[in-house]
C-alpha cells in the first residue's frame, strides 16, 4: 500500500481540495504538497492537452523527490467561445488579472449569447516508483451565469451556474462542491484506482 502522496501544486486552494478529497477516502497515507518540499520547482505548462500538462507537474514532481505525485490541470469550456478559456483558463486576460477581472471579462464577452453552455474538465495524472503516467478525466456541465453568485470555492465558481441545483458552484458548501465537481469526480476515479493497486 502507498504510504505518501505528493500533490503536485502550488496552488493553495487546489491543493486544499484536493486534500481534503484525498485525506478522507485514504487516512492513513500521508499527504503533502509542494509548499513541504522546499525548492520544488514550478513547471512551464507547455502540453497542448489538459493531461500533457498534468503529466508535466506530476513528473517534475516526481523527479524531485521520488515519491508517489498526483498532479491536475483543468479549466473552463465555455461553447460561445469555441471552447475558450480552456487550456489557457489560469492565464485568460493575463497570468496577473485577478479572477473577478477574468469573470468580468467573460460575461461581457457573451452577454448577448443565448448558448450558454460550458462545462469545467479536469485531468489528474498520477506517477510512481517503476509507474509510468496513468491519465484520470472527468467533467462537470453547466451554464455561465449572467451575474456571479457565491463566495466559496475559488477561481470560475462564481460564474459556474448548475441548472439542477440553480445555484452556482460558488454557493455550495465544499461537500457539496467535491460530490459534483470536476474535480471531486476525477479523484473518486483515482481513489478507486489507489485502493486496487
Amino acid at each position: 500500500m502507498i504510504s505518501k502522496i505528493v500533490i503536485a501544486t502550488h496552488n493553495r486552494k487546489k491543493a486544499g481540495e484536493m486534500l481534503t478529497i484525498l485525506s478522507t477516502r485514504f487516512p492513513s497515507i500521508i499527504f503533502l504538497t509542494l509548499a513541504d518540499l522546499k525548492g520544488a520547482p514550478e513547471p512551464e505548462e507547455t502540453g497542448t492537452t489538459y493531461a500533457d500538462n498534468a503529466i508535466i507537474k506530476a513528473q517534475s514532481a516526481f523527479d524531485f523527490c521520488g515519491e508517489w505525485c498526483v498532479a491536475d490541470d483543468a479549466g473552463l469550456e465555455i461553447d460561445a467561445l469555441d471552447g475558450a478559456p480552456g487550456l489557457y483558463s489560469k492565464r485568460f486576460g493575463g497570468e496577473d488579472l485577478p479572477f473577478p477581472e477574468k469573470m468580468a471579462k467573460i460575461l461581457s464577452l457573451i452577454k448577448h449569447e443565448s448558448n450558454r453552455a460550458a462545462r469545467f474538465r479536469c485531468c489528474v495524472a498520477l506517477i510512481g516508483p517503476n509507474h509510468p503516467p496513468k491519465v484520470f478525466t472527468a467533467i462537470c456541465e453547466g451554464l455561465i451565469s449572467e451575474n456571479t453568485s457565491g463566495t466559496s470555492g475559488f477561481g470560475y465558481d462564481p460564474i459556474f451556474f448548475l441548472p439542477e441545483l440553480n445555484c452556482t458552484m460558488a454557493d455550495l458548501t465544499p461537500e457539496q462542491k467535491h460530490q459534483i465537481s470536476h474535480r471531486g469526480k476525477v479523484l473518486r476515479e483515482l481513489g478507486d484506482y489507489l485502493a486496487a493497486l
